[in-house]
């Protein structure tokens, strides 16, 4: 796959912005600037699907009308004829995929919705844990533009992962302080003692002197505690600190 050194560029912003520990809706909507710049786009939403109401929520948008999104929420959400076929795909999809231009732009949905704030050609990606949505990136462009291609679709399966685990991780961090106290009770008290030496900033070494076994061993409560947790990195371990020991 080639890529310009524009969008080298771009995916590297987009890679480091979700590595960082970041809240849902803010990981959402920088992704949102991001995509816009990566895929020279024109607007975007994002919702996260709530299966018990059978409806999206928690909006963000970039570039469109809140009033015309009011009336998607009430309405138009309830007679939209792609979003849930493009949802069905699990992978970046345009929507000229799931059904012909011509024919999109002789619905309700178009004349009503998309056209008042000028969008035209569409990509969407959903993104799921398992059967839990986590959230949605829907990107348009103006009619002007140009559809997007296979190249644009590339792009963002290839965010796609680090995408779903910057949202999985902004989900563990909102658990319930019960939750995370049953998650952090689950480690040994040896890995409990490497948590806290990362917390500490020690590095792999030092914390192998603190602890009096070898780097690789460490490394091993490492990848054993990450997995317990539910996370990747080493600073977010500090969210998961026990409580009252003051990190």
């Amino acid at each position: 796959m080639y890529l310009k050194t524009s969008e080298q560029q771009a995916l590297r912003r987009i890679f480091a912005l979700l590595a960082e520990d970041a809240g849902e809706r803010e990981i959402r909507e920088h992704m949102g600037w991001a995509l816009l710049d990566l895929l020279q786009a024109d607007q975007f939403a994002s919702f996260v699907w709530d299966a018990d109401s059978g409806s999206f929520g928690r909006r963000v948008a970039l570039n469109m009308d809140p009033g015309n999104l009011d009336r998607y929420a009430q309405w138009h959400q309830h007679h939209d004829p792609i979003t849930f076929v493009l949802q069905s795909r699990r992978h970046a999809t345009r929507v000229t995929e799931v059904m012909p231009q011509r024919e999109l732009m002789r619905t309700p949905f178009f004349n009503d919705f998309l056209a008042r704030d000028g969008l035209h050609w569409g990509l969407n990606l959903h993104a799921f844990d398992g059967q839990c949505a986590l959230g949605d990136l829907r990107i348009w462009r103006r009619r002007g533009r140009g559809d997007f291609g296979e190249h644009e679709t590339s792009l963002v399966d290839l965010i796609e992962p680090a995408f779903i685990g910057a949202l999985q991780r902004a989900q563990r961090r909102a658990w319930p302080a019960t939750v995370r106290e049953a998650a952090w009770a689950s480690l040994s008290p040896r890995e409990q003692q490497v948590a806290h030496a990362v917390c500490e900033g020690l590095t792999d070494k030092e914390i192998a002197r603190r602890t009096g076994v070898g780097v690789p061993t460490v490394r091993t409560y490492l990848r054993r505690i990450f997995a317990k947790l539910g996370i990747e990195r080493r600073a977010a371990l500090a969210a998961w600190a026990a409580p009252g020991t003051g990190h």
